[in-house]
């Protein structure tokens, strides 16, 4: 992934979007529970749809006020390309699986991107307080402290991970990621599998983790850690080896060392 150019957020900016999904992160926390809500299908969905409703109430206002002109991705689902300008990009609760079986993987995520290349972004995990930052060209920060990738060179001394992006995926891409997790139980050294995306990216960005694949476009799991990695360093690209942006239909997010031997390992699987 590049940035035309450095995006000039001004402290201001920065500090509105951080106290915004700080705030949303209050209301999140409020909402969880040590132990799983829901055991119909329809029971599951609905504390996700509830958890959803409530947190973007704290956020919508705030975000578009924050950016004059911006304008607003209402499917958190979606992929895809956005259309020319800024944009919201919002996950309420990334990880709302998670938090709805009682689980603490979770987080809420506010990303700006601008012409389909994510400029500004803020993670917040209301269960620590921590608090992840990245602006385009001004590098990516946990808390108060600069954010460095994984010096790894070897993919086979590597901490890797996956998963699904949404649930229903079609065959087609359940069988690739079957088959990238066996390659990577070879060729790395050990495979993680779960959701969401965000909390893997953050490790990778925070140098925790070595590499994050997933077949998927879904842009509000991947463009918050895509400028978290990328301003820490690292290296993020699609599976063919070009430059990310939401327009890509798959996403690799790297330390540099071992981005080549990855892609590698991971661009047969079609």
């Amino acid at each position: 992934m590049s940035t035309a150019m450095p995006f000039d957020a001004g402290t201001t900016l920065i500090s509105e979007v951080t106290a915004a999904v700080k705030n949303a992160g209050v209301t999140l926390r409020d909402r969880h529970t040590p132990y799983a809500r829901g055991v119909s299908l329809n029971e599951v969905v609905a504390e996700i749809h509830a958890n959803d409703d409530a947190v973007l109430d704290a956020l919508r206002e705030p975000l578009l006020r924050a950016r004059p002109g911006s304008q607003w991705a209402e499917d958190e689902l979606a992929g895809g390309a956005l259309p020319a300008g800024e944009w919201w990009v919002v996950d309420p609760a990334e990880g709302n699986i998670n938090h709805v079986h009682g689980m603490e993987d979770w987080a809420v995520t506010a990303t700006l991107v601008r012409d389909n290349l994510p400029v500004l972004t803020v993670v917040h995990l209301p269960l620590t307080g921590d608090t992840y930052t990245a602006v385009a060209g001004g590098g990516a920060r946990l808390n108060d402290r600069p954010l460095k990738v994984s010096a790894k060179t070897d993919l086979g001394a590597a901490l890797v991970g996956t998963g699904q992006a949404r649930p229903g995926e079609d065959k087609h891409t359940f069988r690739r990621i079957g088959e990238s997790v066996t390659t990577m139980l070879t060729d790395a050294l050990v495979v993680r599998v779960s959701v969401p995306a965000t909390m893997q990216l953050i490790h990778v960005a925070a140098g925790r983790m070595d590499a994050f694949w997933q077949f998927s476009d879904v842009r509000s799991g991947l463009v918050a850690g895509a400028l978290l990695v990328s301003e820490a360093g690292g290296t993020v690209t699609d599976l063919a080896g070009k430059p990310w942006s939401t327009a890509a239909r798959d996403f690799l997010a790297a330390a540099p060392g071992v981005h080549g031997a990855a892609l590698d390992s991971l661009s047969p699987i079609v």
